[in-house]
């Protein structure tokens, strides 16, 4: 379990692909204390650590590798990631950790596209379009996970909503690489999707 509370920033060095799958590569300040069959959210989306550089130089980012698979890659964004990219990267919750964010599974429900993206002098807002259906809730003051962040929503409707990202999360997150037309990796929030699911019953 996550809690969309982003940790750092990796950024992919290599793609190989095998069959259907995509191997990903990444280089992250955090690869020397990970260890292999670990979950960690890259992008929100929970990829197992596969391999690993081993021993990095002192102070040198190290990297680990992860392997996404055809059902992964047909609900995600994975499929465009390229060298260079730049991804949120966040180990899962400690027993005795913080809940900072909400409840995160790591699990992507649809990529939405960023309509557009407003500075507002001091802070960002971000609107963003989803295709509608069961269980892709989104309630005014609510929680959604955009791109492994937890942020709350606003300006909710059956397919779209605005998120506002102050100065912190911009500067710490992959939102100051956002563009209009850019696809992202939605978490609808869990309480909210038990909810539908049962109503729908």
């Amino acid at each position: 379990m996550f809690t969309g509370i982003i940790e750092t920033l990796g950024t992919i060095s290599a793609v190989r692909r095998e069959g259907t799958n995509i191997h990903f590569t990444v280089e992250s300040d955090f690869a020397s204390e990970l260890k292999i069959d670990q979950s960690v959210a890259h992008d929100g989306v929970c990829l197992t650590v596969v391999a690993l550089d081993g021993a990095p130089a002192a102070g040198a980012a190290g990297t680990h590798v992860v392997t996404a698979i055809d059902e992964t890659l047909q609900k995600t964004n994975l499929s465009t990631w390229a060298p260079g990219r730049r991804v949120n990267l966040e180990r899962c919750l400690a027993a005795n950790g913080r809940f900072d964010g909400h409840i995160v599974q790591g699990h992507v429900d649809l990529t939405a596209t960023c309509e557009s993206v407003t500075d507002q002098n001091g802070s960002w807002l971000y609107r963003f379009r989803h295709e509608s259906g069961p269980g892709r809730i989104t309630v005014e003051k609510g929680s959604i996970c955009i791109n492994g962040t937890s942020l709350t929503c606003f300006e909710s409707t059956d397919d779209g909503f605005s998120v506002a990202i102050i100065p912190y999360t911009y500067e710490h997150t992959t939102f100051q690489d956002l563009r209009p037309g850019d696809r992202v990796n939605l978490e609808f929030d869990i309480v909210g999707k038990y909810v539908a699911k049962l109503l729908g019953k």
